[in-house]
């Protein structure tokens, strides 16, 4: 039986809501690190754990201020290394891809600040042009230009042009934020956030699944049998 605060080892959600049937590598010709911030990486919402999951080849760092940072890690392979930070300067994107590590900060802004200056001088700062609204229902964005870290790494991709890798990143992003509305009893905001997402043609099943049934309601779908 299921204890009050079980959670998946692989997705981080409630057994319930598990999304693991989902899960396939996206592969990348970048390489990908994610510097995360010891409090960020207990959270489920955590999107730069997300990264490393599904990812392939991702490699997520846990950051405490105490702490060094081996920066070998992220520069002994002669790859260029992007630290992405609004921050940064705007990239270009006629660097070959294969030549390139990018390095994702995963912490609420203040810390990433904080992050973004004991490492910048081992790369290049990058900034990246993106606009529109996040995606990340999950959590309050605090003023505009403000992405969760996955979004970040997503507009590299479009950046890039890889778009079949943008679109898979995409999905397991917004099917991550989908179910965990879900888990967090807020299926109302799930049914809105489903309405604008891949996320029901790419997994009808796992969505189905999800849903569930509930005295014959279809909350996803916003009305009741019958109606």
């Amino acid at each position: 039986m299921e204890s009050a605060g079980t959670r998946c080892p692989g997705c981080r959600l409630p057994p319930r809501w598990c999304i693991c049937a989902a899960e396939g590598a996206v592969a990348t010709p970048f390489a990908v690190d994610v510097l995360v911030d010891h409090v960020e990486a207990c959270k489920p919402s955590s999107t730069g754990a997300l990264v490393g999951r599904v990812v392939s080849g991702a490699r997520v760092h846990v950051h405490r201020r105490s702490e060094a940072i081996d920066r070998d890690l992220f520069t002994s392979d002669g790859r260029e290394l992007w630290i992405l930070h609004p921050r940064g300067e705007t990239t270009v994107w006629e660097t070959p891809p294969e030549s390139v590590r990018v390095l994702l900060l995963d912490a609420a802004w203040r810390e990433s600040a904080a992050m973004a200056r004991r490492v910048e001088s081992w790369g290049r700062p990058v900034r990246l042009a993106m606009q529109g609204e996040s995606r990340f229902w999950l959590r309050t964005q605090t003023g505009e230009g403000r992405f969760s870290t996955i979004e970040t790494l997503i507009a590299v991709l479009d950046g890039f042009g890889l778009v079949e890798a943008r679109e898979a990143l995409r999905r397991h992003f917004e099917l991550h934020v989908f179910a965990s509305l879900l888990a967090r009893g807020r299926a109302a905001d799930a049914a809105r956030f489903l309405a604008n997402s891949p996320v029901r043609d790419a997994w009808p099943e796992l969505v189905a699944r999800l849903v569930g049934k509930r005295d014959r309601t279809s909350d996803v779908d916003g009305h009741r049998e019958g109606s």
